[in-house]
């Protein structure tokens, strides 16, 4: 049931990248690498989502060139050893679902590219990222920075310059074949949401791990490429933990559980969180969950063409501190006083990549997909609710994309 998107949707993206770079220089992209889980095996592959959105291509270490009204790939052979296990990328394959007409070896392409690059004074690409990003924990795909290095080796007084901004605008204000296969990707996670997370069903889970398997299946029986994203089932004080992945702990009667969940259409990704009590509920618990919800609501309520995120942050962040105040958590509204309760924002972009690229700085337009999903964590009493729908901005307002799935603490 994957949403169709044609070889004229990544050709249109092409061409939208061209007029917005109003250069004359090459434009060069690189797919993301595969990255070594162990031995030697690797990770299952993700695509670099930007390579994706201008070529529908899902193959490794293959190399756009898009110069001037020229435009060609470029696919590296693979040993025999790695085509025994991988096959062999069909040529054919990557023309009809690309458009693109051209496909070279690894020598002929570089060839090519090469004897152009040693003539420009510039050439397009998007940057790399740091190799080790401190602030997530993480390292990251080594494939933009090869190309990079590559490309100066070759000449080393070419100035690169990032497309990083043009992509992010692009990628930002969704079209509606794009919309569509969110819309999909949230039909699938509200079904099975519904279905794995149902009044009746819930006593019969004895730990988060069963919820996740449920999920997962029901994920793939629609069609779908699977989560996503890493699901989170966190319940008790593990709901605390933003991003808890474990999915390990015992589910405890009278304990709030947040479900954190989306599935993949066509590499669309839905976000949904839901919090549900495990047995009743206790009045605190219930008055947490209903200040999250009027957060929800209200942030909700602002969202339109024209709006600037970070305004609405800092009037959501404001909303927040009455409703913690209320609770008795805090005396005095200011940033950190709310933030040691709501340590995250409201809202992230949504579209190839959960956490997807925009420009927060530019005001909201119509085709923009954004989650809304405030919380409230207080690890001293084991409460964490969180509450998440996709709402997509329209020239009249918003449209929930999730409104089919109910917001009750006790039932789905």
């Amino acid at each position: 049931m994957q949403a169709k998107l044609t070889s004229d949707f990544f050709a249109g993206n092409r061409q939208t990248l061209r007029e917005l770079f109003t250069g004359t220089a090459p434009i060069v992209m690189t797919a993301n690498g595969l990255l070594q889980r162990g031995g030697d095996s690797t990770f299952k592959f993700a695509q670099d989502a930007s390579f994706w959105y201008l070529t529908g291509i899902d193959e490794p270490d293959i190399v756009l060139v898009m110069d001037r009204d020229r435009e060609y790939l470029i696919v590296p052979k693979r040993s025999s050893v790695r085509a025994a296990f991988d096959g062999e990328v069909e040529t054919s394959q990557l023309e009809t679902v690309s458009g693109i007409k051209l496909v070279f070896d690894d020598t002929e392409g570089w060839s090519q590219l090469e004897a152009r690059l040693k003539k420009v004074k510039h050439v397009a690409t998007l940057s790399a990222a740091p190799a080790y990003v401190e602030q997530y924990g993480m390292y990251t795909n080594p494939a933009r920075a090869s190309l990079m290095a590559r490309l100066q080796a070759t000449n080393p007084q070419v100035e690169i310059l990032d497309l990083a901004t043009h992509l992010a605008r692009m990628r930002m204000i969704k079209q509606p074949a794009e919309i569509a296969a969110i819309q999909e990707a949230v039909d699938v996670t509200t079904a099975s949401m519904k279905s794995v997370l149902k009044a009746t069903k819930l006593p019969t889970y004895k730990y988060e791990y069963e919820i996740e398997a449920e999920l997962t299946k029901a994920y793939r029986q629609a069609g779908t490429g699977g989560h996503s994203f890493e699901p989170i089932v966190a319940s008790g004080q593990r709901a605390c933990t933003l991003h808890n992945v474990a999915n390990n702990g015992k589910l405890g009667s009278g304990e709030l559980m947040v479900v954190d969940t989306g599935a993949e259409v066509s590499h669309y990704a839905a976000d949904i969180s839901r919090t549900l009590v495990l047995g009743k509920a206790s009045r605190r618990q219930q008055a947490v969950y209903s200040a999250v919800l009027e957060v929800q609501e209200f942030a909700a309520g602002l969202l339109r063409p024209g709006v600037l995120l970070r305004d609405y942050e800092h009037q959501v962040e404001h909303f927040m501190g009455e409703k913690l105040r209320a609770l008795g958590l805090i005396k005095t509204i200011n940033h950190d006083n709310v933030r040691r309760f709501y340590p995250h924002a409201t809202s992230h972009f949504l579209g190839l990549n959960v956490h997807d690229v925009g420009d927060y700085d530019r005001p909201l337009e119509p085709g923009v997909v954004l989650t809304v999903e405030p919380g409230i964590y207080i690890p001293a009493e084991g409460i964490g609710v969180r509450i998440e729908d996709d709402i997509l901005i329209t020239a009249k307002g918003t449209k929930v994309l999730s409104s089919k799935l109910a917001r009750d603490l006790t039932k789905l």
